[in-house]
């Protein structure tokens, strides 16, 4: 029996990445889960990756206030209740310094990352409270959250991420003597489609043996994140609120950077794209 057993949970932007990784450990760990994407053709494609008994699909927009209320209504009535809501859909701004970025695509990241956050949080507390369940929410941090961990020429996304931090911690304030748990999970650095170089910006094509560099060292297996979001999920963050969680914490990076020599000369660097 696994620790999430009979839990049901919520995972926005769960087709991909990060966001599938917690999906499939969630469901190996017992857990009823709700995968999400804005694309239809996303969610079918992943559905067919997950058991069909403990896995269900719905298509949402996380800008949008009435689609995240929905996606509770969908939830309740595919597997009875929510336990836990993820909100990990996120984007990032394409690689500019700010003179040259888009302010659309500038608005979008700050509408998907940290509106989407906003209205996931609000609708999962409206439902907690009204059926007076003490339910988990887990916010997804990022570069840009931790003192020091500056995002030059992706200026959005680490807004989003500074934000979301200060967000979690107001709204685990506010609901601190409800039973319900807002957390703080920051997945590391990961190799997903938001940071491919596959077309790089000239900005991003200037600083490519770097960034390169830095993924080589840094990134993980989202498995990382995954297995911390069950550990929040699960019986052991009972009464805790507040709780920031880091799959590249110090102690992760001292221990990355160490290795790195090691891993490059055996070839053990892992640069597959999740």
């Amino acid at each position: 029996m696994g620790i999430l057993e009979e839990k049901v949970a919520i995972i926005t932007g769960s087709t991909k990445g990060i966001g599938k990784a917690i999906a499939h450990e969630f469901v190996r760990e017992g857990a009823k889960v709700v995968i999400t994407s804005s694309s239809n053709a996303n969610v079918q494609a992943a559905l067919l990756e997950f058991p069909p008994d403990s896995v269900h699909g719905c298509v949402c927009n996380v800008v949008s206030s009435l689609d995240m209320e929905q996606l509770i209504a969908d939830t309740v009535k595919r597997f009875g209740r929510v336990d836990v809501f993820i909100n990990n859909a996120g984007i990032s701004d394409t690689f500019h310094n700010i003179t040259e970025s888009d302010p659309d695509e500038w608005g979008r990241v700050i509408d998907t990352n940290l509106k989407g956050t906003y209205n996931g949080c609000r609708a999962a507390i409206n439902y907690y409270l009204k059926e007076k369940r003490k339910g988990k929410i887990i916010n997804m941090a990022g570069s840009g959250t931790d003192r020091g961990s500056n995002t030059p020429w992706i200026s959005a996304y680490g807004s989003t991420k500074a934000a979301i931090a200060r967000f979690t911690y107001a709204v685990a304030s506010e609901y601190r003597h409800t039973g319900i748990s807002v957390m703080l999970l920051h997945p590391g650095l990961v190799r997903t489609g938001m940071v491919s170089a596959d077309t790089p910006t000239p900005e991003l094509s200037r600083q490519l043996a770097t960034f390169n560099t830095i993924l080589d060292i840094f990134a993980q297996s989202p498995l990382v994140a995954a297995r911390l979001a069950v550990k929040l999920a699960s019986g052991w963050s009972d009464l805790k609120t507040g709780v920031y969680l880091s799959a590249l914490n110090g102690r992760r990076k001292k221990l990355l950077l160490l290795t790195y020599p090691f891993r490059k000369i055996l070839n053990r660097i892992d640069r597959r794209t999740y």
